[in-house]
């Protein structure tokens, strides 16, 4: 309900007195309206009245609007009256009951802006759920206390107590180095973006994942067939990688050419069924064309120098790369399939190599877990794997014999 400065004067005369009170106002509204004075919410300019306040003192003049609520008797704890798991029992009134209280607001906004945010916003049960969560949280740090504080009466030889002690003052020293983290560190806490840069493959444009903890560059069975190279599949070097999980090795592709920036380069590549990963740059054509990983620059240096690409920002990087569940999966199935561990293996192939240019005859490795260890040992002294089959092979087994030969050539 409304009335103008004309209506209020008048009211005022009646009570003899020009300076009326504002409780003296809702006196006189009372009669006018039927509405009892305890129900009476008066505006002015947007701010609520007060019962002592007397008119000329809030400013009213000719031609302003005095606003009347009717709050059917609810009070400020009525409103913020909350359930037993912390919603509010009347959301909206909740709502504009905290809004309409621009100090409370300024509070909020400062000290816990999820809510603030929640409050200003539409969302009646994202309130409801933010709520919710504070109240639960409330519980959880009440709980926390009375056990730190049970703690400190507990018997000083109960074996179980001083358990517990013990536990309390090692999460104590965890959550202190949480707080100087986020204090000191907040970066740690952030989603790193994993670096890829642009190349093209047999000239079809793909975005490639530079992994210097992969033994191999690494191609799936998908992409070189998107990329016209599955006919030169060599399926004599199948196998399995292993490292974290495992995936099938279907063969090589010994040769082709990859264009980084401007330049082009020769590339061979492990063919895997990883349908979760597309093409990862691994350490071996890391190696081999003197590549510089500079995240200074955020760039990727080849060639020592002579080409340079940038890394790709997140907003360039295919979305279901970005995606956190498939990004989660490609890191399984990178790290087991595509070798990214420095334990990552193939097997030994089904087929022998091609015989030599002399015409010697190719002798097929021997196969088993033992020699394959043999295999792996060696390789890991920095020997690529063909020259330690071929050492452990003139050295009947030998790991000792084999390792000399190898240093001596």
């Amino acid at each position: 309900r409304s009335m103008d400065a004309k209506s209020v004067r008048l009211l005022a005369e009646l009570c003899a007195t020009r300076v009326l009170q504002v409780e003296n106002l809702k006196a006189l509204l009372e009669v006018e309206t039927q509405v009892p004075l305890q129900q009476q919410l008066l505006h002015f300019n947007g701010k609520e009245m007060n019962n002592a306040e007397k008119l000329s003192a809030i400013g009213v003049h000719d031609g302003d609007l005095v606003m009347m609520v009717a709050s059917n008797n609810r009070t400020s704890q009525d409103i913020m009256r909350l359930n037993p798991d912390g919603s509010a029992v009347n959301p909206q009134a909740f709502q504009q009951h905290i809004r309409g209280d621009s100090q409370l607001m300024a509070q909020l906004l400062q000290n816990d802006p999820s809510l603030a945010q929640a409050i200003l916003g539409d969302d009646i049960t994202e309130l409801q759920n933010i709520l919710r969560s504070h109240h639960q949280q409330r519980l959880q740090l009440k709980r926390k206390q009375e056990e730190e504080l049970a703690l400190l009466y507990a018997d000083p030889f109960d074996v179980e107590a001083q358990k517990k002690i013990e536990a309390a003052i090692r999460q104590k020293g965890i959550d202190e180095n949480w707080e100087a983290a986020i204090e000191h560190n907040p970066e740690a806490f952030g989603r790193v973006v994993m670096l890829y840069v642009d190349m093209e493959v047999n000239g079809v444009p793909l975005k490639a994942f530079v992994d210097s903890g992969a033994q191999s560059t690494i191609i799936s069975k998908d992409c070189a067939e998107r990329c016209g190279l599955l006919r030169l599949l060599d399926q004599r070097y199948r196998g399995v990688a292993i490292g974290v999980g495992q995936s099938e090795i279907l063969g090589r592709i010994h040769v082709a050419a990859i264009k980084i920036g401007h330049a082009f380069y020769p590339c061979s590549f492990t063919v895997l069924d990883a349908p979760n990963m597309e093409f990862l740059f691994g350490l071996d054509m890391l190696r081999k064309h003197q590549c510089i990983i500079d995240l200074k620059d955020n760039v990727l240096r080849v060639g020592g120098g002579e080409v340079s690409v940038p890394f790709l920002h997140e907003k360039d990087i295919p979305s279901h790369i970005r995606d956190g569940e498939k990004s989660s999966n490609l890191a399984s199935s990178s790290q087991g399939a595509a070798g990214e561990s420095s334990k990552a293996r193939e097997k030994t192939p089904d087929v022998p190599p091609p015989s030599s240019p002399a015409g010697a005859q190719a002798v097929i490795p021997p196969q088993g877990g033992d020699f394959e260890a043999k295999v792996i040992k060696l390789v890991e002294l920095g020997f690529d794997r063909a020259s330690v089959i071929q050492a452990l092979q003139l050295c009947n087994g030998n790991e000792d014999q084999a390792a000399g030969y190898l240093f001596g050539g």
